[in-house]
């Protein structure tokens, strides 16, 4: 289970990296015309906050692998993060309107490619609660 919790570490590094090119990628500048300043700034600071929540569970589990897997308090947190991510692959598929994606390549190869991501999230974290401190 270590190898796995560091697999995800760096995988939650990246993916909050990732994030940094969303404003430019899916055009905010633009898109944001037609809102309020208010709703435009909580889209911001929103997107913020989920960066530097990512990056924090990645680094934990890259740096924090032993404490997560043999402490009671670590398998509190790989329960808390089995249900963030759980949640995160419903909302893939109850959520999001499959337009964005059926039918488009690129979009269809993303959403499966993060629907996997979640699922393999939910299982590891679900894995390393289950097994005995």
């Amino acid at each position: 289970m270590e190898l796995h919790l560091k697999i995800a570490g760096y995988i939650l590094v990246l993916l909050s990296l990732i994030h940094i090119f969303f404003p430019r990628y899916f055009n905010w500048k633009k898109e944001f015309t037609a809102i309020s300043l208010l709703s435009r700034q909580i889209m911001y600071v929103h997107t913020f906050f989920i960066v530097l929540m990512v990056l924090l569970m990645g680094i934990g589990c890259i740096y924090a692998t032993h404490d997560i897997l043999h402490t009671r308090l670590g398998h509190l947190l790989a329960f808390g993060l089995f249900v963030f991510w759980l949640c995160r692959l419903l909302f893939q598929f109850f959520v999001y309107s499959p337009l964005l994606w059926k039918g488009k390549r690129f979009e269809t190869t993303v959403h499966i490619l993060f629907s996997l991501v979640w699922g393999y999230f939910s299982v590891v974290f679900l894995l390393v609660f289950r097994t005995e401190v």
